[in-house]
Formats: C-alpha cells, sequence, structure tokens
C-alpha cells in the first residue's frame, strides 16, 4: 500500500501541529508496517526538523515564501476594498500549489492533507487539483479563523470569501476528518451537512523525537509539583485556576508546604499573571522550553499536569497535548468550559472542572492533590482513546471510505 502526507508542519518543537504531525506518521508506520510513505514538507521555515527521525521512505521538502512581491501588495488593497477578496491568500495558495501540482498522484493509494496553524493553506491550495479528490483532508482547527473558539475575528467579507473558497474544497474532497468528534460536527453543518466529517484524533508517539536535551529543567522542590506548559489564549481560565489554587495556599497547610505550581505560559499578558501571583510564592511562572525539555518536566518531574481548553463558552478542539499528557500515564486535571471536546473524553469527572466556577476548580484539585500527596493510584485519564489500536481501527474504518 502507497501513502501520501502533504504536511505543513513537521517542527520538532514550538507548535503543536508539528508534535501531532509527526507522531500521525509514526502511527501510520506502525499501523501499516510493510507499506510506502512519501512525505511532501510544505514549510514556511529554515528550520532543522530532523526529518530522519521520521519512518518514512522518502521526503520532498520545499520552504514557501509568504513575502508578498509589490505587486501582490497593491493588487491586495484594491482588490479587498473593492470586492473583499485577499489576492495575498491567493499568492499564498499558488505559492503552495505548483508543488502539489507537481505529485504524481496516481502512484498512491491514499493521500492525506495536513493542515496547519489557522490559515489552513495546505488544503486550500489543493482546490481544484486533480490530487483532491483522491484526498483526506485533515483540519487541525475550525476554518474560517472567525468559527476557532476564542477569536475575536469579525465576520468580515473576507471571511465570507474564505469560507466559500474551503466550502469548494470540501466538496471536491475525498474524505474530510477533524481531530475532535465537537468539530467534525460543527465542521459538517457549517460546510452544508453535504458531506460527512470524520474523527481520526491527535496522536502522540516519542519514537519521532529526540528528547535528550534536559539542559534546561526545573528540579523539583516540593513533593508534589503541578505543571502547566502551554498558551493563555482564546478564552483559556488561567485565572480562574490560579484563583482556585491561591486559596488552597492560603487555606490548606498541607497544600502549602507539600506542593508548588510550575508554570511555563506563551501568549496572552504573561507580565500581568506574574504580577498578580507575585505573592504566592508556591506559584512559581518561568520562561517557556523546547519540547525535549518540557516534555521531560511533563513526564519525569510533575506529578499533575493540567491543561487548559479554550473557552469561556464552548472548546470543540481536541488540544494537541492531550495524547502526549496522556502517554505520560500520569493524573490530569482539565479546565475547561461547559461544553468540550474533553468533557465528552473523560469519563471520571474528578479530572476535570468548569472554568466558570472557582469552586468547583478549587474542591477538585484539592481532592487530586491530597489523593496524590497521600499517594493513591489514578486511573488513566483518557483510557484508551489515544492507543495504537483505537488509531489503527479509526483508521481503517476510514480508508475503506470511497
Amino acid at each position: 500500500m502507497n501513502f501520501l502526507i502533504i504536511a505543513q508542519d513537521l517542527r520538532i518543537s514550538g507548535t503543536s501541529e508539528g508534535v501531532v504531525s509527526r507522531s500521525f506518521i509514526a502511527k501510520l508506520r506502525i499501523t501499516y508496517p510493510e507499506a510506502t510513505i512519501d512525505v511532501l514538507y510544505l514549510k514556511n521555515h529554515n528550520n532543522e526538523d530532523q526529518l530522519e527521525l521520521l519512518p518514512v521512505n522518502s521526503i520532498q521538502s520545499h520552504v514557501i515564501n509568504l513575502k508578498p512581491t509589490f505587486s501582490v501588495k497593491w493588487i491586495n488593497r484594491f482588490t479587498r476594498r473593492v470586492f473583499n477578496i485577499s489576492w495575498y491568500d491567493r499568492f499564498i495558495h499558488k505559492s503552495y500549489a505548483k508543488h502539489i501540482a507537481a505529485v504524481n498522484h496516481e502512484k498512491y493509494n491514499h493521500i492525506f492533507i495536513r493542515s496547519a496553524g489557522l490559515n489552513h493553506e495546505t488544503i486550500l491550495a489543493a482546490k481544484d487539483l486533480p490530487i483532491l479528490k483522491k484526498a483526506i483532508i485533515n483540519f487541525h482547527d475550525p476554518y474560517p479563523f472567525f468559527w476557532y473558539q476564542g477569536s475575536k475575528n469579525k465576520l468580515s467579507g473576507d471571511e465570507l470569501n474564505r469560507f466559500s473558497n474551503m466550502y469548494k474544497v470540501v466538496q471536491q474532497a475525498k474524505v474530510c476528518l477533524s481531530t475532535a468528534q465537537l468539530m467534525s460536527q460543527d465542521m459538517e453543518f457549517l460546510y452544508g451537512s453535504r458531506k460527512r466529517f470524520y474523527t481520526l484524533p491527535h496522536q502522540f508517539s516519542k519514537t519521532v523525537f529526540d528528547l535528550t536535551d534536559v539542559k534546561h529543567i526545573r528540579k523539583k522542590q516540593k513533593l508534589v509539583t503541578i505543571a502547566y506548559h502551554g498558551s493563555i489564549q482564546f478564552g483559556r481560565q488561567i485565572e480562574v485556576l490560579l484563583d482556585a489554587y491561591s486559596s488552597l495556599v492560603a487555606t490548606n497547610s498541607k497544600i502549602k508546604n507539600n506542593t508548588e505550581f510550575v508554570l511555563r505560559l506563551a501568549g496572552g499578558d504573561v507580565q500581568k499573571i506574574k504580577n498578580k501571583y507575585l505573592e504566592t510564592k508556591n506559584i512559581v511562572i518561568l520562561e517557556t522550553l523546547n519540547f525535549s525539555n518540557s516534555s521531560y518536566e511533563q513526564m519525569h518531574i510533575a506529578d499533575l499536569n493540567v491543561i487548559l481548553e479554550n473557552g469561556p463558552l464552548y472548546c470543540n478542539i481536541l488540544v494537541g497535548k492531550a495524547p502526549f499528557l496522556g502517554a505520560t500515564d500520569k493524573p490530569i486535571f482539565c479546565v475547561s468550559p461547559e461544553r468540550s471536546e474533553l468533557k465528552r473524553l473523560i469519563k471520571d469527572k474528578k479530572f476535570i472542572a468548569s472554568g466558570s466556577n472557582v469552586n468547583e476548580v478549587k474542591e477538585k484539585l484539592e481532592t487530586l492533590i491530597l489523593d496524590i500527596i497521600l499517594n493513591k493510584k489514578t486511573s488513566n485519564v483518557f483510557g484508551s482513546y489515544f492507543s495504537d489500536e483505537y488509531f489503527k481501527e479509526t483508521l481503517n474504518s476510514i480508508l475503506k471510505i470511497d
């Protein structure tokens, strides 16, 4: 069997899509050990991505220049003002499309086109190309950005034109996937309920990463270390979580004396968070790390890892770190909106609390911390959802779709 994967992000650090796309390739190889797996890597950076760690037969890599020419800038000003059409978007999509069009797609049984970030360039670049009729397109996030949880984008003419372009792609594609069941349902409805969206969740495999760099880790300084590594953007309820923990430190001497909350924050107003919790010495806010150091802290130093879902009202995406944290076999505490993908997935509700309710966060966090102090064994938060077996079963059902 021959597979082609068109990927936009295979970076080893700094992006969740890089981690999950690399892991998807690893899981595909586990599922089909004898298959031919080729990769067309269309990236917009010059980083060293350690592509030699990927279990593939071949990789073609091209750097896409996103810098518009003077003429593109000039035309873009006119088309956006007069027609609500982004000429710059067209320039970018053509830059990707020339490499996709050059592929001999006929020799492949299955073709995956994976999106990255919020602009979905690789998917949109395939519009009207013959390869799209054989392609399984994978949505990492909702598109356009107006529909992304926590987005402050207005429903502009640009966004509606982007929606129109993606509608054509959805209709032309062989199969549409997203990484979360709620997102699949929403995207299916958004694009007219004319084509089913299937769900293939994010994956994690440590086999495609070199995790030997641990020079910058912070060593444990308390009996119990709680850790959050990630963004505080898009409506994540970081202050509710830290208010709850600060209250526990102030009222429970066992938690004050035996725990620390170490956060490595990105995005949003990090300085504001540092200033607000400056007097709570159990809270330690540090700079972000590369994936190797960060993963070591979460896998080997943390006793309780935290996930903050987007919000504040609804989160239909699956956060990229969920399968990674699930693989650590450590307890996870999730702060979520009232409706979310992780609320659907997590069956034992002691691991998840509503970000709109600081008392619920406080009570559940206290219970988990005290259980860890007492060495009580906790169950696997996600069960078998990110297992090799579930991936194989789900993927095989998708590949059978005509």
